[in-house]
């Protein structure tokens, strides 16, 4: 069984990866894949709804002849990453409660 991401945290995961460093596409696609399933063909629009949504910019670096377009989390962003924090953790602490209502030790 998988638990399915919503939108909402996965821009959470995504600004908060961008947030410690700027990353291009693939590498930033990567870097998600080591804590989530998820396929390029799903972060590209992810990533352009960002932009759109003004959470990230995009500046371009030449690598052995070609540019790689770089994501940059922007102060929008980084009040973005706030409130999906503030919602992960109230999410997180509600279902900590059903899961370990006796807080958290094992159960018998």
């Amino acid at each position: 069984m998988k638990i399915q991401i919503t939108a909402d945290l996965l821009d959470g995961i995504v600004l908060a990866i961008l947030e410690r460093n700027d990353y291009y596409g693939y590498a930033l696609t990567q870097r998600v894949q080591e804590v989530i399933t998820i396929s390029e063909s799903t972060m590209y629009p992810v990533l352009w709804r960002l932009k759109k949504d003004g959470y990230v910019t995009t500046y371009d670096q030449p690598y052995q002849g070609r540019n790689r377009r770089y994501y940059q989390i922007t102060a929008d962003g980084k009040s973005h990453l706030a409130r999906v924090r503030r919602l992960w953790n109230d999410y997180k602490n509600t279902l900590d409660q059903i899961f370990n209502p006796d807080g958290g030790g094992d159960a018998k």
